[in-house]
């Protein structure tokens, strides 16, 4: 079966000026594409008139969360926000917490995920190697999935969620399952520095895992341990902590030539938007002694997290009756009102977005909301928030960004785009998961972001290339028919910041048609998407 595109300007994924032609497609790969296609057959063919549109190969998400439902069996529904903003494929598995990478016979299953995800539903199954999950999705999901192996996945598969450094023989098991990961197909190794159990990793363990990336030719991403000026993690006072983290991952990769993927570049609370300028530097500078570094970023101004994500490892570590006592108490509180004091960036700045079922009346309301409705102090209130959703809630937090500070990174030749955001069952959402592709591209048609050509590239080529995926994210004969029709008018005209995207008209995922205007093909959409096993 034919479908031909027809009459569209055409972004072929390279950076290169578009020019009006056709697209012909024949079955799930791209059969053609130029000026003018004449048609092999006219019964055989189904001809879509594309006069004042603009096509392009399917978005790449490039730091997606999504591997943890591309199994589930009502997948379609946390997948449809995304179809709808043109994204067709996932690098999944990022800040550490992939879905699969670990060992089968692991006594510590609860703890994979990290607290932000993890295998709650028996029925859907528990797929611990990367060929078992692949099996399970390849034709039998909606969307494409690339999957990194994540570190604290295959670290609890061994040890669970104890502080404390490996021993050889554990580490040697860790390096083990990250191994075969990529052996059976994952496109990179992924590092979440702020995540249980990666944060209780050295550098000497860190150095294992770059290796093996090196050794594999394929990217490592990185969730570093701090994206603020200050943190929980450091002493407060001396050089900003996202710098320090920085000099972390400096440290780990001196002397490879690993490809570093730096994950979502923020800044988070505005005394933080001043080591912009330096933590960029430091990526160009890693690049000037060989190692291939590069960064990704969301069009969003603030971002989501586990409600733990402000307390201090010492604490998280703790035992419950430990956290209440008065001495810790004192220490947490003492150190949280210097961050505040010094970050520029508080409990007013911090929205609950989910805390268990029976609490949803403290959802959108920021902490400091919270305390005063409860008569506490702000932190006795957030330890409450901490406990009633046993340490595992989820809070929308900002400023991370400004849109200065993105409108620079968007013109950056070492960025990619990219959402970070997933469908919750429950809670408030992330906007991203509505519209931040398109407030990408209507960035660059005003102004904002870079030209349309090398946007669209950050979108699809140049994200496919960084991991090592082949035969999608260009529009050339041969390669996979994920394609992205959009119209530039609406785009330009939209409205973003909304519950629902725009400018986007239609998607196509291995050659089916599976978004229209409004309306999605559910039925198609099910089994529309492929695994995508990279170096197999």
């Amino acid at each position: 079966m034919y479908t031909l595109l027809k009459g569209a300007r055409i972004y072929d994924g390279t950076a290169s000026d578009p020019f009006v032609g056709d697209v012909l497609i024949k079955d799930d790969r791209i059969e053609k594409v130029a000026p003018s296609i004449e048609l092999p057959s006219p019964s055989d063919v189904k001809v879509i008139d594309l006069a004042g549109k603009s096509v392009s190969a399917g978005f790449v998400d490039g730091h997606s969360h999504n591997d943890w439902f591309a199994f589930r069996p009502d997948a379609v529904k946390y997948f449809e926000p995304f179809i709808r903003q043109g994204i067709t494929t996932f690098i999944t598995g990022n800040c550490g917490l992939s879905a699969t990478g670990f060992d089968p016979e692991t006594k510590y299953p609860e703890v994979v995920g990290g607290g932000l995800f993890g295998y709650h539903n028996p029925l859907c199954g528990m797929f611990p190697t990367v060929e078992s999950f692949f099996e399970r999705i390849d034709r039998n999901t909606p969307a494409n999935i690339a999957v990194l192996v994540g570190h604290c996945t295959a670290r609890a598969g061994v040890v669970g969620d104890v502080a404390r450094l490996l021993t050889p023989e554990e580490n040697a098991k860790m390096l083990s399952d990250m191994e075969l990961g990529l052996k059976q197909g994952a496109c990179g190794l992924s590092l979440g520095l702020m995540y249980v159990p990666g944060k209780y990793s050295d550098v000497e363990e860190l150095k294992g895992v770059a290796r093996l990336c090196e050794k594999y030719d394929r990217p490592m991403t990185v969730h570093p341990r701090a994206e603020s000026a200050v943190s929980m993690d450091y002493p407060l006072l001396g050089r900003p902590h996202i710098l320090r983290a920085m000099d972390e991952l400096v440290e780990v990769v001196k002397g490879t030539r690993t490809k570093l993927q730096y994950s979502h570049a923020i800044f988070v609370g505005r005394s933080t938007f001043k080591c912009k300028d330096e933590l960029h530097g430091m990526i160009r500078g890693l690049r000037d002694q060989g190692v291939d570094a590069m960064y990704d970023i969301y069009n969003e101004c603030l971002g989501v997290s586990v409600i733990t994500v402000i307390l201090p490892a010492w604490y998280q570590s703790l035992s419950p009756k430990e956290k209440r006592s008065p001495w810790n108490k004192f220490r947490l509180d003492i150190l949280t009102r210097a961050t505040i004091m010094l970050l520029g960036f508080g409990w007013k700045d911090i929205v609950i977005a989910y805390v268990g079922e029976g609490n949803e009346k403290w959802e959108g309301k920021t902490v400091y909301e919270v305390a005063k409705e409860m008569g506490k102090s702000c932190l006795d209130a957030y330890l409450d928030l901490c406990e009633m959703s046993d340490f595992k809630g989820r809070v929308n937090m900002g400023p991370y960004s400004t849109a200065d500070i993105l409108s620079w990174q968007m013109k950056d030749d070492l960025s990619l785009y990219m959402t970070d955001a997933w469908v919750e069952d429950h809670g408030i959402q992330n906007p991203a998961i509505y519209d931040c592709f398109p407030k990408f591209l209507r960035d660059s048609l005003l102004g904002r972001g870079a030209s349309m050509p090398v946007t669209i590239r950050k979108m699809t080529g140049a994200t496919v290339d960084r991991f090592s995926i082949k035969d999608r994210g260009y529009l050339k004969e041969g390669y996979y028919a994920d394609i992205t029709v959009f119209d530039e008018k609406a785009l330009r005209e939209g409205t973003p910041d909304r519950t629902s995207s725009f400018g986007i008209d239609k998607v196509f995922i291995n050659g089916r048609l599976v978004l229209d205007g409004e309306t999605l093909y559910e039925d198609a959409l099910r089994t529309s998407g492929r695994a995508v096993r990279v170096g197999v």
